[in-house]
């Protein structure tokens, strides 16, 4: 197909190409041409600082999206390179042969069980692709090695775990009492150089991927601690921010994360709520704990961060303690 293109040096490829994509200018139908130590590259308009001239391209074949060739939207997670259908999918396999044409994904796994345990994992069986259960997962310009069959982990988190670390300030000292693989942690860590992190977790598989992705994000302000996080938290005094992030037996550790925050500092508190009470019932619940400390709370923020079951909500409560 005919059509105008600039030519650059190869070098300069990369540079040229995005600066063109933010002009609006490139003709992403077409397949950019090297040789000689160039590119050409076709565009839909003259851009400025460039000869324009004219030639023949080959059209890009657009991929296909999964619900164009299912005919439906098939639900899955996707971590990585690993999607994850669920367990209760009938129609797994067509749905997993589907979404090993798309090129990010390279291993198909379906659940075998809910989520359950002490380290809240689950059963995976490889439906499609590479049989592993191990992959890199980017999130909020950090990367994170993890095995899914062996350490809790969504990315449908990756909203809050950036609104959190958006409150922290440098010098601040931050427990993560339940980190895993360490999406708060290590990003909280990464953003702020001069904070101090204290991160712990009582899955050895997560601790294990917890110091990896330290080492792979290159952030060496960062305590890690395997244990009972009521036992790891001993000693701590003037914490700034508390991360709190077991929903379904928050409470058990609440006593112990109000020991440890100092005056005016933050608990990131996270929950499981029914719809017909999303947050009075368990800030009353907070409030009675503290006061039993003599300490008294200040509700800062409340928010539904996800479905969690029919008429359950994963919520999150931002209070400082007083």
């Amino acid at each position: 197909m005919e059509s105008l293109y600039i030519r650059v040096p190869k070098k300069a490829g990369e540079e040229v190409r995005r600066k063109l994509i933010e002009l609006g200018a490139i003709n992403s139908d077409l397949k950019i041409k090297s040789g000689d130590g160039f590119l050409l590259i076709p565009v839909i308009k003259p851009v400025e600082g460039y000869d324009i001239e004219k030639g023949d391209f080959e059209v890009l074949e657009k991929q296909k999206s999964p619900e164009e060739i299912l005919g439906f939207a098939p639900a899955y997670e996707q971590v990585g390179d690993i999607a994850i259908i669920d367990r209760y999918e009938p129609d797994a396999k067509r749905i997993a042969d589907t979404l090993l044409r798309q090129n990010r994904i390279r291993t198909v796994l379906q659940a075998e069980t809910s989520v359950s345990g002490e380290y809240r994992t689950r059963g995976l069986t490889v439906l499609a692709g590479e049989r592993k259960t191990e992959t890199i997962y980017r999130e909020n310009g950090c990367r994170y090695l993890l095995d899914v069959a062996r350490v809790y982990f969504t990315p449908r988190l990756a909203t809050e775990r950036l609104r959190v670390a958006n409150q922290v300030r440098d010098g601040d000292t931050v427990v993560d009492m339940f980190a895993g693989v360490g999406p708060f942690s290590i990003l909280i860590a990464k953003k702020f150089p001069s904070a101090r992190v204290i991160a712990i977790d009582k899955n050895p598989d997560a601790i294990h991927y917890l110091r990896e992705n330290a080492k792979l994000n290159r952030v060496r302000n960062i305590e890690i601690r395997e244990g009972d996080a009521r036992e790891e938290v001993k000693g701590l005094l003037d914490v700034g921010h508390v991360i709190m992030n077991l929903p379904h037996s928050v409470f058990e550790f609440l006593e112990d994360a109000l020991r440890i925050v100092k005056k005016g500092g933050i608990i990131h508190f996270y929950a499981i709520a029914h719809e017909d009470d999303l947050f009075e019932g368990i800030l009353n619940k907070i409030e009675e704990t503290a006061g039993r400390l003599n300490l008294r709370i200040v509700p800062l923020d409340r928010r539904v961060v996800r479905p969690y079951a029919p008429y359950q909500y994963n919520i999150c409560l931002d209070f400082q303690v007083i």
